[in-house]
């Protein structure tokens, strides 16, 4: 229920960034894999989520009830499903984001708008003391290598996987662990959709820890923009941070878990364009043969070990995300002698989502640029929402609408990301600010063209040009590298590459 309220909110809040996704889940004769069981269970999600539409004014935004689908129906949706014992499916509605990164960006940029100072990659090495007091952060500017404070009254110590190892500091914080971690990933394969629906379908991992379900976990197949989405993918990850990757060989265990499980679908290694992977909390419980998956984020008050003006979040999913940071803020401000008013957030519209209709906003705008393509426009609105009209005006005072070679997106995207969005690196703006190499490898010559923009803009040296370069081709090939852009399969952490200690600072004096 709490995930539904949140997916709610994004999809209220980001309309142009979150959409809602039907997806299917099969049923299989009687028992566990039947339509009653699957029903059931169905009705009782719905009844829990029964307000998921509060505050939606967009019809189009808004999350059906479950629905059923008969045999023959499933099958013009999903005719490689054919199984003898194949009855129906369930269907139900979640939320997908068309660009993770620039879901993030919008809140940093919401943020930057409400008076708060967003740095970019800038490295938190450790805590500032006070005695038994947290005042801020030592850190490192990684574009300039200075070192230098920031002094703080209360830290937010969000900094994902690695929070663990900022709390290094037996003398601080007592005998130091670090808790488990989940290698979550997915893959993207160059396949057009057979429809606007996701399918689920059994994999073989399970988890331990459920109180009630079908025999094995699910993975889902989904339409994302023009290919499909597979996954996800969990693996127990005791490394630190840095050293999370994806396998060569993982790739060909997963395909072949699907086509074990989904025969018809006949999946070979080079169709897959893209694979992506994130690290998220375990239970506590989890080792490599019995999964034990992670229920709710990891929040820590540390005052309950003496130590002040610090609080610790570690977030279990995307979805949750702005909930568990507001509670987090709300239990750091007790510490604060006044505390500013509670804002919220649920119901601010990221920059660019003030959109009541996406459907007619869409209409209206291409009414009004008749001479972008499609593909630009839509993408535009997409990442961008209402603000995408700042970016078509610097294409109209520059040089006319230019495209990045192989995409759609236009070289004025580049300029928009240097000037507003605090892209400084090639991989900002191919992998993070736009849509060039979000997916699937870009080719050469579009890496060659970004490179050249932003060097102009920026004033890059020679030296730094190649150094960027080889950095970004040693992102996309890190893993299944082959000969020819179109068959190279591309493998990213997500999101700007995070440090040892992405956090946020607050000074409230």
């Amino acid at each position: 229920r709490a995930s539904c309220h949140e997916r709610s909110t994004l999809l209220r809040i980001a309309p142009h960034l979150v959409r809602p996704l039907p997806i299917a889940i099969p049923t299989y004769g009687h028992g566990r894999r039947g339509r009653a069981f699957l029903g059931a269970g169905a009705c009782v999600y719905d009844l829990l989520t029964c307000d998921r539409n509060f505050g939606i004014r967009d019809h189009g935004q808004r999350i059906r009830r479950s629905q059923y689908l008969s045999r023959a129906e499933l099958l013009r949706l999903f005719p490689h499903l054919r199984s003898p014992q194949l009855s129906g499916a369930v269907v139900f509605q979640d939320g997908q984001i068309y660009n993770p990164s620039r879901l993030v960006l919008g809140f940093v940029k919401a943020a930057v708008a409400a008076g708060a100072a967003a740095c970019n990659y800038v490295e938190a090495l450790s805590f500032l003391w006070q005695g038994s007091q947290v005042r801020g952060v030592r850190a490192r500017d990684h574009l300039s290598g200075e070192t230098f404070d920031i002094r703080a009254a209360l830290t937010l110590n969000a900094a994902g996987p690695w929070a663990d190892y900022l709390q290094n500091d037996p003398r601080h914080f007592g005998p130091w662990r670090r808790r488990p971690f989940s290698r979550d990933a997915y893959f993207i394969v160059d396949r057009t959709p057979t429809s606007g629906y996701g399918v689920a379908v059994q994999g073989l991992s399970r988890d331990k820890d459920a109180v009630l379900g079908r025999s094995t976990r699910h993975l889902f197949a989904a339409p994302w923009r023009d290919k499909m989405l597979l996954g996800v993918w969990h693996r127990l990850f005791p490394e630190a941070p840095d050293c999370a990757r994806v396998e060569p060989a993982e790739i060909y265990q997963w395909i072949a878990e699907l086509n074990a499980v989904y025969p018809a679908l006949e999946l070979s290694p080079s169709e897959v364009t893209f694979s992506n992977y994130g690290l998220v909390p375990f239970g506590d419980t989890a080792t490599e043969t019995e999964l034990s998956f992670g229920k709710e984020s990891r929040l820590i008050d540390h005052r309950a070990h003496s130590v002040q003006g610090l609080v610790s979040l570690v977030g279990i999913r995307f979805t949750t995300a702005r909930a568990d940071a507001a509670r987090a803020l709300d239990l750091l401000l007790q510490q604060s002698a006044q505390p500013p008013p509670r804002i919220q957030t649920a119901h601010l519209r990221l920059p660019g989502g003030d959109i009541d209709g996406f459907a007619s906003f869409e209409a209206e705008a291409q009414r009004a640029n008749p001479s972008i393509p499609a593909r630009s426009l839509q993408g535009l609105l997409r990442n961008h929402g209402t603000l995408y009209a700042d970016v078509i005006r610097a294409a109209v005072h520059g040089q006319g609408e230019r495209l990045v070679p192989g995409s759609a997106t236009l070289l004025e995207e580049i300029g928009y990301a240097i000037d507003h969005e605090m892209a400084v690196r090639l991989d900002d703006v191919l992998m993070r600010r736009t849509d060039i190499a979000s997916g699937h490898h870009p080719g050469a010559d579009a890496i060659e063209v970004v490179a050249m923009e932003m060097g102009r803009r920026l004033g890059w040296s020679a030296q730094r040009m190649r150094e960027e370069l080889a950095a970004t081709h040693r992102t996309l090939a890190r893993h299944l590298a082959r000969d020819g852009s179109r068959n190279r399969l591309a493998v990213s952490a997500t999101g700007d590459r995070p440090k040892p200690g992405a956090m946020l600072a607050m000074n409230h004096a």
